[in-house]
């Protein structure tokens, strides 16, 4: 049984979202699914499931960090038969390149962590999206007319930090942004075989100091919450 999500065996679906915060997967379960229900509320941390255009969705959040999203990845792929796992999030922008509302699908994701090392023995510190997810993302992006940049990111333990230079890593890797889970759900979709994506929106702008507010972060994810939406129907 799974330690973390209380939901039982086929209350979740196949392809599920996965933003960071609880509040924003019940956000998503009651402004964009119809016939919702909450499977899941263990440490409040919500799962909900419903249907989006018909199709079986389910949301709910992987909390923040690598150790958390690695725990709530693996349940769902290991005891709930999830197939797809998209992480919908905000990151932080390296560059002036980019900019606030920027949305990014994540091809590569670089980190300094040791999860996929101590975890499944994968030695790389640049680890890819994984199955079929990143490439149905692009098309649904299309489809809706957004202008979707694919890159490579930096997963980092650290939000704060005292040099504030550019991390070896992410210069390394040519990352353009930052943020703190997609390395473990890619790691775990490698070890188990599953399909994994991260959409991600630009917060802020790290060089500039430019930001989306906090009355502004509503509006400013719809457009990758339904790019999502649009690809889990497709899955």
């Amino acid at each position: 049984m799974s330690v973390h999500i209380a939901a039982k065996k086929g209350e979740i679906a196949k392809t599920v979202l996965q933003p960071g915060d609880p509040l924003r997967a019940k956000y998503i379960a009651d402004h964009f699914l119809t016939d919702v229900k909450l499977v899941s509320k263990t440490r409040n941390i919500f799962y909900f499931t419903g249907l989006y255009k018909g199709k079986e969705v389910s949301v709910g959040a992987s909390g923040m960090g690598i150790p958390s999203i690695g725990i709530y990845s693996y349940e769902l792929f290991t005891e709930f038969d999830v197939d797809t796992i998209i992480r919908i999030g905000t990151c932080g922008a390296y560059t002036d390149e980019l900019k606030v509302y920027d949305l990014l699908n994540v091809e590569h994701a670089a980190s300094e962590s040791t999860y996929a090392k101590f975890a499944w023995e994968i030695e790389e510190d640049l680890l890819s999206h994984q199955g079929t997810a990143f490439g149905l993302i692009n098309e649904s992006a299309k489809d809706l007319s957004l202008n979707l940049k694919s890159t490579n990111i930096h997963t980092s333990d650290i939000f704060y930090r005292k040099n504030l230079a550019l991390p070896t890593i992410a210069s390394k890797y040519n990352c353009s942004a930052v943020e703190m889970e997609a390395f473990a759900l890619f790691a775990n979709a490698q070890y188990l075989g599953k399909n994994a994506a991260t959409i991600l929106t630009v917060s802020d702008v790290i060089p500039t100091g430019d930001q989306i507010s906090a009355d502004q972060r509503e509006t400013a994810l719809t457009p990758m919450i339904e790019l999502a939406l649009e690809t889990a129907i497709i899955m």
